[in-house]
């Protein structure tokens, strides 16, 4: 192929929330075809990229793609749609779903729209481009080394994307339209909006307390906090040395076990030490791990985790072994990496339930203590433990008994986590501890969440839920009110009124407009705010109680939405006749698409605000989810009269007045010639902004004098701060 036959990615679109294709985030490449289209029954090629990726062939892998790719590589058709379908497929062979996808042809010659779900801009971008690379290389007839992208795209979804264990949390979020917002480049995250917002870092929210915390990472004083609350725990005493262990190990009584003072993930823990020299050489080991070292009676059973969430046990996990088994040719270092390192359940990346095994000193101390080296060779079925601990992945939830669930939860209580993972020894879980002699080891703020959602054996939990479900009990104000404003003419002053209508009412307002970014009575910033990131602003401000965000077409086309839902939609006034042929939008159909983006996000208890006297902005209503209040200069149309039989409201004219309608019911309001920037009613542009922000006003709760009085107080000058 030469290169004037390549694909042509002429530019790539990253849309970051809710766009004109769909409500989630993608990525929208404008691709030039042209050299592939002219060869489009060039089969062989096909037949050579279906042998590379034969997953592409696998419609059920990307359900919510375009259709019709099934058919076209069924008759050795290509098209752009195998660049997004190809897309998708890469997406999922890296573990992430393949989500939605469309293709669109615009207006001019061999250019199309490919649209593919982006889970993160650059992970996508690499699929998309990975996806054009590999179809050039299939009509060259070229290498292609389809495990180097998978993996490369794995690499850059451990690196840019959610971790399983914050991913869960914010899929129950989104199942209760709890919006996330994601803070840093890590896990943390704000939970809802304003001033109802709550913020996790994985499994720490912000009812963490820092003492709690703190307390939690001394496992001398958690564990004398537990004991005398009656907790049981393992006695045991804090040591300086590694005759300090062996005489503490003494005076407790052998088993013991040592390790460190606070550390973490089972490292430099060693368990049923008896002997003076291993003692002291697993003292050598736990202090490298910490900053002081314990040694403690040791409790005979099995290691389990517990998730104790909102002060109730949600999920428990045992621990199993890591040992080897013998076949009389390979060392114990050999079966380690063969027998233990090749499980998919173990590696480095937060998706991976157990950790690689590590022939470190700990691990060699445990060889040693039963009488190997590295470097032995069992006989064929002799076994050799390598680790006792750090292996925690067997669901065992609904094994708990009772009272073991009741002692966990004062356990969580008595450091002060709300979200705890819960350490313990027992023989038997089904059990109460004190009749097995079982005891809490320790209690750990911010727990791992993976060995419960993907359990090694037994059923998965869904942990997310629960933690979201703390963080907002049902009927919770997650978000606080949002106002998207849309239109190409008199979104800035409509959301002017609507802000100083708002904060008579006495909330603390934010607005994102083409004027600047304001909350409450501050200019946060001067000039043109009407886009994603200051729209992001006002939704991230803990003081914000509700937030009025400006949407022009630019935004739309280049950014998408900065919210996931709102509660009031309005779409002012539109100039059809727009030129948007710069975004590649050139029919009315288009243009429709990306104006019905504002009605596709109105949550069902919400509220949109339309311009009935716009034929084209009423076929728009069919789109929302929630109730329609018309804006009109008259009443007397059949749609209004038909909106007003069946009780729904109607913010109109009558007799040159300004009026609220609700069913048979009215609100007259004051003159719309009172209304100064209306220039005496003669101008009908700000009649409609006065008409709008009444409307939103009105379904935001807002009193008929109240609303009448901003109105009538109304100077575009000073309703924000200069």
């Amino acid at each position: 192929m030469t290169s004037k036959s390549k694909i042509v990615l002429e530019q790539v679109v990253t849309l970051l929330g809710p766009n004109s294709w769909t409500y989630r985030p993608v990525l929208e490449a404008w691709v030039d075809f042209s050299a592939i289209e002219q060869h489009a029954h060039k089969t062989e090629a096909l037949t050579r990229l279906l042998s590379w990726v034969p997953a592409l062939a696998q419609s059920h892998l990307n359900p919510d793609a375009s259709g019709g790719t099934e058919s076209t590589l069924a008759v050795g058709r290509w098209s752009p749609q195998v660049l997004e379908h190809l897309a998708l497929t890469l997406q999922s062979l890296a573990d992430l779903p393949g989500g939605f996808g469309d293709t669109h042809q615009t207006s001019q010659p061999n250019l199309y729209k490919v649209v593919v779900r982006a889970w993160h801009p650059q992970v996508t971008s690499y699929a998309l481009h990975a996806a054009r690379d590999l179809i050039e290389a299939a009509f060259n007839d070229t290498q292609a080394d389809l495990k180097a992208v998978i993996e490369r795209l794995q690499d850059l979804r451990h690196k840019h994307c959610l971790g399983p264990s914050t991913a869960c949390i914010v899929d129950a979020a989104d199942d209760r339209d709890i919006p996330a917002i994601r803070l840093n480049t890590g896990n943390l995250l704000q939970l809802g909006y304003g001033i109802n917002q709550r913020r996790i870092w994985t499994a720490e929210t912000d009812r963490t307390g820092a003492i709690a915390e703190t307390i939690s990472r001394d496992k001398d004083l958690t564990k004398s906090l537990l004991q005398a609350c009656g907790v049981p725990v393992p006695t045991g005493q804090a040591v300086e040395s590694a005759q300090e262990a062996w005489d503490a190990a003494q005076d407790l009584g052998v088993p013991v076990v040592v390790k460190p003072s606070d550390g973490n993930h089972g490292r430099g823990v060693f368990t049923n030490l008896s002997t003076q020299p291993e003692i002291e050489q697993a003292y050598s080991v736990a202090v490298q791990e910490g900053s002081g070292v314990l040694v403690e009676r040791f409790i005979r059973g099995q290691e389990h985790r517990l998730l104790v969430v909102g002060g109730q046990l949600i999920a428990a996990a045992r621990g199993e072994y890591a040992q080897v088994t013998g076949d009389g040719i390979h060392p114990i270092e050999t079966l380690i990496d063969t027998q233990l390192n090749t499980d998919p359940r173990r590696g480095h990346e937060e998706d991976q339930p157990l950790n690689y095994v590590r022939l470190d000193s700990a691990a060699q101390l445990e060889i040693a203590r039963q009488g190997y080296t590295p470097q032995t060779i069992l006989l064929p079925g002799q076994q050799a433990v390598i680790q006792r601990n750090g292996n925690v992945a067997i669901d065992c939830t609904d094994l708990v008994h009772p009272e073991v669930a009741a002692v966990a939860c004062t356990a969580a209580r008595v450091v002060g986590l709300d979200i705890a993972g819960i350490d313990l020894v027992a023989l038997d879980i089904s059990k109460p501890l004190h009749e097995q002699d079982g005891a809490i080891v320790e209690v750990n703020a911010g727990p791992g969440l993976l060995m419960h959602l993907k359990p090694a054996t037994g059923k998965p939990r869904q942990v997310g839920r629960d933690i979201v479900a703390h963080s907002f009990a049902l009927g919770d104000m997650a978000r606080v009110p949002v106002i998207g404003i849309t239109g190409s003419q008199g979104k800035t002053m409509t959301g002017k009124l609507l802000f100083r209508l708002l904060t008579l009412h006495g909330w603390r307002c934010g607005l994102a407009s083409s004027d600047g970014l304001f909350v409450d009575k501050r200019l946060l910033h001067r000039g043109d705010c009407a886009n994603f990131e200051n729209a992001r602003r006002v939704l991230m401000n803990r003081e914000v109680q509700t937030a009025i965000i400006e949407n022009g077409s630019h935004q739309l086309l280049c950014e998408g939405l900065a919210y996931e839902r709102c509660e009031v939609g309005i779409i002012t006034q539109i100039d059809w006749a727009e030129d948007l042929t710069a975004y590649k939008v050139d029919s009315h159909a288009e243009r429709v698409k990306v104006y019905r983006t504002q009605m596709d996000v109105i949550l069902p208890k919400g509220m949109a605000v339309l311009n009935a006297d716009d034929p084209h902005i009423v076929e728009l209503a069919r789109h929302c989810d929630g109730q329609i209040t018309w804006l009109c200069l008259a009443t007397d149309s059949p749609l209004i009269q038909t909106h007003l039989a069946q009780g729904q409201r109607v913010v109109s004219l009558s007799a040159g007045k300004l009026t609220l309608f609700e069913g048979l019911q009215q609100h007259v309001l004051c003159a719309v010639e009172a209304i100064g920037i209306t220039r005496r009613g003669a101008d009908t542009t700000q009649t409609y902004n006065v008409l709008a922000a009444a409307a939103a006003a009105w379904a935001l709760g807002l009193t008929p004098d109240l609303i009448q009085a901003g109105l009538l107080s109304f100077d575009p000058d000073s309703a924000v701060p200069q």
